[in-house]
């Protein structure tokens, strides 16, 4: 019988190993920050040589600790145009009350985006003692301030946002004036949730006036149903 030759099995293509990423160069590697302390993170934020990607990740990670000692150096960041935002992200989440005085400072040094920022973060924390400047910053020339201020006395809530934001009502036109209103609702909701229900509803009255922004108007006779209707209403 004739004989079969058996063929080799082809050789199988050995793909090359997959090259590495590079790494990036030092001035942007963020590993060692996510576990420093606050000794080290202020180091980084004072350091006059550091990248501000790192300053970022600093402030980032001074959020997380929330160390009261970061405080002055997240502060000297919020005149920093490409670090303000970062700077705030650190001092939002602090409990310690040097972070309200901190932002609250900005008010008086900072200007357009920068100062916006900061009210936006007052907003947030509803530091009360910075009513009275949101208050007269609700009638800034600028109106991009203006509105910011009127939204951060909404956020703050109590009365005595209340009555600035009703003064504002009649004072004030336009973008502003609107912005006015939707603060109000927010100011009115949190007056509901703090157990000042008669406070919340003549807010809500205020809104319901026929030259009010149809939008808060509507809301505000909205709230004020539902006020009046709730089984769990006072009787």
């Amino acid at each position: 019988m004739p004989q079969t030759t058996q063929t080799a099995p082809a050789a199988q293509a050995v793909k090359p190993p997959t090259p590495k990423p590079p790494e990036p160069p030092p001035e942007f590697q963020e590993g060692d920050i996510a576990t420093m302390d606050a000794t080290a993170l202020i180091r980084i934020l004072t350091d006059a040589s550091s990248s501000e990607f790192r300053k970022a990740k600093a402030c980032q990670r001074a959020g997380e600790l929330g160390p009261k000692e970061a405080v002055p150096a997240l502060s000297a960041l919020l005149s920093n145009e490409h670090l303000n935002t970062y700077a705030r992200y650190g001092l939002e989440p602090m409990a310690d009350p040097s972070a309200d005085d901190a932002l609250r400072a900005g008010l008086s040094k900072l200007k357009g985006n920068l100062l916006i920022g900061v009210i936006n973060s007052i907003g947030k924390r509803r530091d009360a003692k910075a009513g009275p400047a949101l208050a007269k910053m609700v009638y800034d020339a600028d109106a991009d301030v203006a509105r910011a201020a009127a939204e951060g006395l909404g956020n703050i809530g109590g009365v005595s946002s209340m009555k600035e934001l009703q003064a504002a009502l009649v004072k004030t036109k336009g973008t502003t004036r609107a912005a006015v209103a939707d603060a109000s609702l927010v100011c009115a909701e949190r007056l509901l949730a703090e157990g000042q229900r008669d406070q919340a509803l003549a807010l809500y009255a205020s809104l319901s006036a026929p030259d009010i922004p149809k939008p808060a108007r509507l809301a505000a006779m909205y709230g004020i149903i539902r006020e009046e209707t709730s089984t769990s209403r006072p009787r």
